[in-house]
């Protein structure tokens, strides 16, 4: 009865599993991506970067400014402001035009320092991608590695539980010691709590998930195995990783022009039109206008040119540091990493042959343990043996997930 009633249960939770929702590594990324504060900000400073450049060119074109001022001053019985400085009266209403006039290097300049920050912003954007896309990634293997593990732990169960209906019986004929049997049954509550205690630590890795995911789904589900595969690597020179030190060298080169235009002479044009009067002599003929330019040379500042070279000289051997350093980790890394990953696959086709005769003398034994021509304790330390490799083949599985997740983060031009 109790064999019926295991072999149900089993069913049922074939059925269950079967019929589970299942989500896919790219559910995950794809909503991740999507939530990600930090991209949508990158993003949004990428199209105010395209507004400052307007701003900048909209800055270039004339400038029109209304200005009316109206003033008067009295004077009472020869109390009052003096006459020469006030006129006591002052009524104007004048229409401004301002141009400044700026060579095509210094509007070139000033544009290419947003198109740069420009450019970073979208690198950034990408980096941060790559980033998500691997810690989600990296989650998203864990949280896998334990429902595997936790399928065979459930296996294990039904294994157990179907056999124990047949040692009961056969330790109740004294074909087996009564402490044979009560070692199986250590061995069986053992399974269970340690199958209760994965469960736990599933569902909480599986939060962890969906939180980094900007997800809130609390219902059952299934992960689908990621079937990660190993992606070309580009040159190094060619990574999105690399083009961040391309850009540094731009920025500071665009810096060095802005330095240099600050030490150019500035020429600015204006012009006015329009009513300007005391309201001493003829009011109704103040009607006028004027124009000229003003320029602006520097002469001396105390060095600070120099001192801001030096500046960037500084931040220029930092980013060559930097880069040289990436490069040399980079290359390293890969080669460590494909090391890894052609160690980890032998040690799991050795694993595999393992599981294979574990599963044969399983059978064999199951078949004589019905007779009593096999100890229980051989038994279980069977079951055991075959419980660790199935767990280790798991184990090298998952940490062949990463290591190929570890290596495509690189993968990305």
């Amino acid at each position: 009865m109790k064999y019926c009633i295991c072999t149900f249960l089993a069913i049922i939770l074939i059925a269950f599993t079967c019929k589970a929702q299942q989500n896919t590594l790219e559910y995950y990324l794809s909503h991740a991506i999507n939530n990600s504060p930090l991209i949508k900000d990158l993003q949004n400073q990428v199209l105010s970067f395209s507004i400052d450049s307007q701003i900048v060119r909209a800055g270039l074109r004339p400038q029109v400014t209304g200005n009316s001022n109206n003033m008067y001053a009295p004077i009472i019985k020869g109390i009052g402001y003096d006459e020469a400085i006030t006129n006591i009266a002052q009524v104007s209403a004048l229409v401004s035009v301002n141009k400044s006039i700026l060579s095509n290097k210094s509007i070139e300049a000033q544009l290419g320092s947003f198109r740069i920050q420009s450019q970073n912003a979208s690198n950034n954007i990408r980096m941060s991608q790559q980033d998500l896309r691997k810690t989600i990634t990296d989650q998203y293997i864990v949280t896998f590695g334990e429902q595997l593990q936790l399928e065979l732990n459930r296996e294990i169960a039904i294994l157990l539980n179907q056999e124990d209906t047949l040692l009961k019986r056969l330790t109740q004929n004294n074909v087996y010691k009564q402490t044979d049997y009560l070692s199986f049954l250590v061995t069986l509550q053992q399974q269970s709590l340690s199958t209760a205690e994965l469960e736990i630590q599933y569902q909480y890795d599986l939060a962890t998930l969906n939180y980094l995911s900007g997800l809130q789904d609390t219902t059952g589900i299934a992960l689908a195995d990621p079937q990660l595969q190993l992606l070309s690597i580009p040159e190094y020179t060619n990574s999105i990783f690399y083009r961040q030190y391309i850009l540094d060298s731009l920025k500071l080169k665009n810096d060095r022009s802005l330095i240099d235009l600050n030490y150019r002479p500035k020429i600015n044009l204006f012009a006015d039109g329009g009513y300007n009067s005391s309201l001493q002599f003829d009011p109704y003929k103040n009607f006028g206008f004027s124009f000229g330019f003003s320029i602006a040379v520097p002469i001396y500042d105390g060095r600070q040119k120099k001192m801001q070279y030096a500046k960037i000289d500084l931040q220029e051997r930092t980013r060559q540091a930097k880069r040289d350093f990436f490069i040399s980790q980079h290359q390293q890394q890969i080669r460590q990493l494909r090391r890894q990953l052609a160690s980890t696959e032998q040690l799991i086709s050795q694993i595999n042959k393992q599981i294979t005769y574990s599963e044969t003398l399983i059978k064999t034994n199951h078949k004589l343990l019905a007779t009593g021509d096999v100890r229980l304790t051989d038994f279980i330390l069977t079951i055991n043996n075959y419980l660790s490799a199935k767990s280790l083949v798991t184990q090298n599985y998952v940490n062949r997930l990463k290591i190929v997740n570890q290596l495509n983060y690189w993968s990305y031009p």
